[in-house]
């Protein structure tokens, strides 16, 4: 074979994703730094409650990761948005786009209240979950401060779904921004009584992570009411009688994503409490690397959300070609970052540790776990991808199964007998996690590709070459 051949081969290939790339990416962009502003805001809350003492910084990794469980399998369910609302776009049908984004308001209310409940139950409960003692009484201010931020999360996640699946992710990242330098601010005020506030610790950071949800929530009313663009879909809104069939829709498509997304958080919120057994030192190194290892995931997801609204809008249009494309472009960038990541937080551990802490046996800690966190970080990639390709594709429903497999009959086991049986402690609990996230990304994988065969075996005519939609 001729060198001619080979070069017009890679040409080809190349181009067949190219434009693939360009699009996601500039879709992608605004929803990474939208993430990102999270992760961000994360770090410097990390920092900040840190440097104010290492009860505190126990405590916040405890509580954030108990509600990191919660708000993620919300943010999960609303991603149910996406196929239906995507759809619907992808063939111009405006009035079926706000009429969607009616019903998965009141889906997502409806969700939000049961999830609330049970975080107001265990709040009475927080003595019986085997954490310190000496760390209950600073808990708890945080820890209902967190449940008051609930509703408007729930909120937030409707609007952001909406917006970003008609491909304005703009609107979310401003908002996001917005509402997190809200954060910032009042985390110095209200952490370190300054400028005549009151020094309330992890309690004030509680209370700016409130406010700033709700300056979030004004913001995206504010950017939709001024963007014509969004006017479209007003007819459609308005007119709209929710009916329970509309909403058991939403409930069918997104309570396995939130059942997905939930139990990969709880892998790693129960992987927590382990640590919470273990000590406060090993509690608080574990948080610091939940926080340095979401700013990887949160990169990874927005990529993910980017090509599953791009994949919706294909399916809508019946074109399986290029949305089989699409999600693999979409694995090109992802694993990128992932490589680009890994060898950045390798590099700068040392000063990665020092950021969050003064405390020399968090530090160590901290940089010991890392290895098992960067071992997955490959794994979460491709799992990222797949699980968003299949949301785009409407394939919800073995989400919540393979999940349970992965996270719950892999990883936390795992996690507690290397940690335990095996007297591995921080390390052994660490090391259980890519066991769940390496088998989720095989299972997502090997799903989408037999819905890839089904559908372009069955609907070949209805594959058209529209990769510039």
């Amino acid at each position: 074979m001729g060198t001619g051949p080979v070069i017009l081969f890679l040409f080809s290939t190349i181009m067949k994703y190219t434009q693939h790339h360009i699009k996601i990416i500039k879709l992608g962009t605004p929803i990474v730094l939208g993430q990102l502003g999270n992760v961000i805001l994360g770090f410097i809350d990390t920092i900040m409650v840190g440097h104010y003492s290492a009860e505190a910084l126990s405590s916040a990794g405890f509580v954030t990761n108990l509600f990191n469980l919660g708000i993620v399998a919300l943010i999960g369910f609303s991603y149910g948005a996406t196929p239906i609302i995507g759809a619907h776009y992808g063939r111009k049908d405006d009035d079926k786009v706000g009429a969607s984004f009616k019903d998965s308001i009141y889906a997502n209310i409806l969700c939000g209240a049961l999830v609330i409940l049970i975080y107001t139950l265990l709040y009475f409960n927080l003595h019986n979950l085997g954490q310190p003692e000496e760390l209950l009484p600073v808990m708890r201010p945080y820890f209902l401060a967190y449940l008051f931020t609930m509703p408007f999360i729930v909120i937030f996640n409707s609007l952001k779904q909406f917006t970003d699946t008609v491909a304005a992710t703009k609107t979310a990242m401003w908002a996001i921004i917005i509402g997190n330098v809200t954060n910032i601010i009042l985390n110095y005020l209200l952490i370190y009584g300054v400028c005549g506030f009151p020094r309330m610790g992890l309690t004030g950071a509680g209370i700016a992570t409130l406010i700033s949800r709700i300056v979030m929530i004004v913001i995206m009313y504010i950017l939709i009411k001024q963007q014509k663009r969004f006017s479209i879909y007003s007819k459609g809104f308005r007119k709209h009688s929710t009916r329970m069939g509309e909403i058991r829709n939403f409930f069918r498509i997104g309570t396995p994503l939130g059942l997905q997304m939930g139990m990969e958080t709880a892998s790693f919120s129960l992987a927590s409490l382990l640590m919470g057994w273990l000590g406060a030192t090993e509690l608080a190194a574990f948080q610091v690397m939940c926080t340095t290892g979401s700013l990887c995931f949160l990169i990874y997801y927005g990529i993910g959300a980017a090509a599953s609204i791009r994949i919706s809008h294909y399916r809508g249009r019946g074109d399986w070609a290029n949305l089989h494309n699409c999600a693999n472009a979409s694995l090109h960038i992802i694993l990128a970052m992932a490589a680009i990541l890994s060898i950045f937080i390798a590099v700068f551990r040392n000063e990665l540790a020092a950021m969050f802490t003064s405390d020399s046996s968090i530090q160590v800690m901290f940089t010991a776990l890392l290895v098992p966190m960067l071992a997955y970080q490959i794994s979460d990639g491709i799992q990222t991808n797949y699980a968003n390709a299949l949301r785009g594709i409407e394939v919800t429903k073995p989400l919540g199964v393979y999940a349970f497999i992965s996270y719950i009959c892999l990883a936390l086991p795992t996690s507690y007998i290397l940690g335990f049986t095996f007297d591995m402690g921080a390390m052994g609990v660490a090391y259980g996690l890519p066991f769940g996230l390496t088998s989720a990304a095989i299972l997502y994988y090997l799903r989408f590709r037999k819905e890839i065969k089904l559908n372009t075996a069955i609907k070949p005519h209805e594959q058209q070459q529209t990769a510039n939609i």
